[in-house]
């Protein structure tokens, strides 16, 4: 009986609690560019240079989503994802679905949006993705840490974390 025990503890794991979304999103306010400044990457992501997320929203309230980077490197060969996002009904518009491939709609949850509406956080229940981005392609050294420490505190592994390079000098798409 004992192996029992011990093999059924070894396999427990622990849940964690699920991630707070913020209470209020603007949706009109909320859509527009994006620059993911750091991520831990989905498996499209991990070679992402110039990456932006880009939200427009559509007359019947989905997400037209458009995600483009660089492949490789600042100048590496330029690549566009389209999925469509589904914001959740009486969730404050902070919780959607985003979906890549149909019917598959993964968690997208808005834990974390300053008032001005210029850095986000968007996090997962399953802490294996998150996305730090921001209005503008760099924040200041004082918010990174900030909001590291925030995702910190949500559970995320922060070795995982990549930051992402931008080319501020010049335009990233041909």
């Amino acid at each position: 009986m004992s192996i029992l025990a011990s093999i059924l503890t070894a396999c427990a794991t622990t849940k964690l609690p699920s991630i707070a979304t913020v209470p209020q999103v603007d949706l009109p306010r909320f859509m527009g560019d994006w620059y993911v400044i750091a991520a831990i990457p989905t498996m499209i992501e991990t070679q992402s240079y110039n990456a932006i997320e880009n939200y427009k929203l559509n007359a019947d309230g989905t997400i037209a989503t458009t995600f483009t980077f660089n492949k490789g490197s600042l100048n590496g060969e330029f690549k566009t994802y389209q999925p469509h996002g589904f914001v959740i009904e009486n969730t404050g518009n902070a919780l959607w679905g985003m979906q890549f491939i149909w019917p598959i709609k993964a968690e997208y949850r808005i834990a974390y949006l300053n008032d001005d509406y210029t850095q986000t956080v968007i996090a997962r229940n399953a802490r294996d993705y998150v996305w730090i981005m921001a209005r503008t392609p760099t924040i200041t050294d004082t918010e990174y840490v900030k909001l590291t420490s925030f995702i910190s505190n949500l559970g995320y592994d922060l070795i995982k974390l990549r930051k992402v390079p931008h080319n501020t000098s010049k335009a990233t798409n041909p």
